[in-house]
């Protein structure tokens, strides 16, 4: 097959080609079996999308596909036997590339007692106070990977014992030495909380007996701090974990602190409210939280959790910080590195759905945790080869632009609409279609010409391998993007049981869609 640079249309839209060539994949008229148009059909259609009439409903952030990369990937951990991650591979910035624009969120847990060497030689071991040591080398490192890609870096700031003064109070030398060696070495601190999941700060290293007081006092000297030293550093907070309206991760016996109470501590001053999400405590996490396994991958309510959590913490963003944006910082299917069916295609509708749902209710950045690492990482840790949600992410990031429109059709079982203008091309929409039964079919009428990017698995739900429009997606020799052949449909879409489908329709003429 030739290489995008070859590619002739031929009877399809110099603007869809213009989609090809960035998602790098040919759009050929082939179709494939499984895929095709369903004009004969005799099935009525479950919904009629009209898409040059959809309503604006908002906008989210250009880099609203983000991800993290922990904190401890950084270092690397001796606790752990786990060495750096390589972040100058070709492979991991070639992918990481093809997400881009975005936000790399370096933070975790391990954020919080973590001490950055300004000076070389660093120091071997930790100083007292803290557990392991970021080197100049490392964060060197982060700021050239971002570079590299078109991130702009997100972090938080070690808070542990070492970082106070002799009354237990938080200080910002750590935090200044951080920042300014990210300006002096060409970076950018886009975005920074002053702790990592302060409503669990007992086990982020904070104090014995630290709570919403004590917090309220150690972001206030933040506040300060980031104002007059980096005031174009977006201030995010609280970036709390577990709460929801259908059930609270309790952490099992660890003390947590309640994030109405950290909020009322520290009033008014954040940029954008922060939260994170996790439907489930993973399987090696078992009695810190609500559990979930495969079989309820494609269910309604599992698809809602994120509904739930998003409701607990908007309502508290509306009465301590009304009108901020929100961000998801930290999210993936399950905590403690997600289940082992993260890594497989099922874990796809999740992802993609909870990126529909936020987008249409106002959430403007969403970062899965993580690109490299645990069950959920987008790329294999061992080999950094993309697993199902990195094709995902790569679908969403192409297609799905910033401008947020309502497709008219509700939520229901076994049928997920979601509309965004179309990346690129002006006046076209993009869809996303889901079908979470995984037995039934779905039906979609478009009056427009419309072209389609169907995810399905090759084989069992429970798979890594994929399949774009019937033919699987791997990596090409020097780590491209593969080539795959687009599909030019009329009229009725059907919508096979248990697949993903992308839509756009170039031609729309979208008025918002500029």
């Amino acid at each position: 097959m030739a290489d995008t640079s070859e590619i002739h249309a031929g009877p399809t839209l110099p603007s869809l080609r213009l989609i090809g060539q960035r998602l790098g994949w040919a759009l050929a008229a082939a179709a494939c079996a499984a895929c095709q148009s369903t004009a004969w059909s005799p099935l009525l259609p479950d919904a009629t999308l009209m898409p040059a009439a959809m309503p604006v409903t908002g906008a989210v952030d250009e880099r609203y596909l983000s991800y993290n990369i922990e904190m401890l990937e950084v270092t690397g951990s001796k606790i752990r036997n786990r060495p750096p991650l390589d972040l100058a591979h070709p492979r991991l910035r070639r992918l990481a590339a093809a997400l881009g624009p975005s936000y790399v969120r370096i933070s975790g847990t391990g954020a919080n007692t973590t001490y950055f060497a300004d000076t070389e030689p660093s120091p071997a071991t930790a100083p007292a106070g803290f557990t392991d040591v970021l080197t100049r080398r490392q964060w060197q490192g982060v700021i050239e990977f971002a570079n590299a890609v078109d991130a702009e870096i997100v972090t938080s700031f070690a808070t542990s014992a070492g970082t106070r003064d002799a009354q237990g109070v938080w200080t910002p030398e750590q935090a200044r030495r951080l920042a300014a060696f990210t300006r002096s070495a060409g970076g950018h601190i886009a975005a920074a909380s002053l702790m990592h999941e302060p409503n669990l700060a007992a086990t982020g290293g904070a104090p014995a007996g630290y709570d919403a007081a004590a917090y309220g006092r150690d972001f206030q000297r933040f506040h300060s701090f980031a104002r007059q030293e980096f005031p174009g550093m977006l201030i995010l907070g609280p970036g709390s974990v577990g709460g929801s309206t259908g059930g609270t991760i309790m952490y099992g016996n660890t003390a947590t602190l309640g994030t109405r109470d950290l909020l009322a501590a520290t009033g008014p001053g954040l940029d954008a409210f922060s939260y994170h999400h996790y439907g489930a405590a993973s399987i090696r996490c078992q009695g810190i939280g609500p559990a979930t396994s495969a079989a309820d991958g494609l269910s309604e309510a599992w698809l809602a959790r994120t509904d739930e959590t998003l409701a607990f913490y908007r309502n508290l963003r509306d009465v301590f910080e009304p009108g901020k944006p929100m961000w998801n910082t930290e999210t993936a299917d399950a905590t403690c590195g997600g289940n082992p069916w993260a890594g497989t295609f099922l874990d796809s509708f999740r992802f993609l759905d909870q990126l529909g749902r936020l987008a249409r209710q106002d959430v403007e950045v969403v970062a899965h945790n993580t690109l490299v690492g645990g069950h959920s990482g987008l790329l294999d840790e061992t080999t950094l080869l993309p697993k199902p949600n990195y094709w995902a992410a790569l679908l969403w990031r192409q297609l799905m632009g910033s401008t947020v429109l309502d497709p008219g059709v509700p939520i229901q079982p076994g049928l997920h609409v979601y509309a965004h203008c179309l990346r690129g091309v002006a006046g076209g929409v993009a869809l996303l279609a889901i079908n979470n039964d995984p037995l039934a079919s779905r039906v979609l009428r478009l009056p427009d010409e419309t072209h389609r990017f169907t995810l399905s698995a090759m084989g069992p739900l429970q798979t890594r391998r994929v399949a774009l429009n019937g033919a699987e997606l791997q990596l090409r020799e020097g780590d491209l993007l593969p080539l795959v052949p687009g599909m030019l449909l009329q009229e009725l879409v059907t919508l096979q049981p248990a697949t993903i489908t992308f839509l756009t329709v170039p031609r729309a003429g979208h008025p918002a869609c500029r």
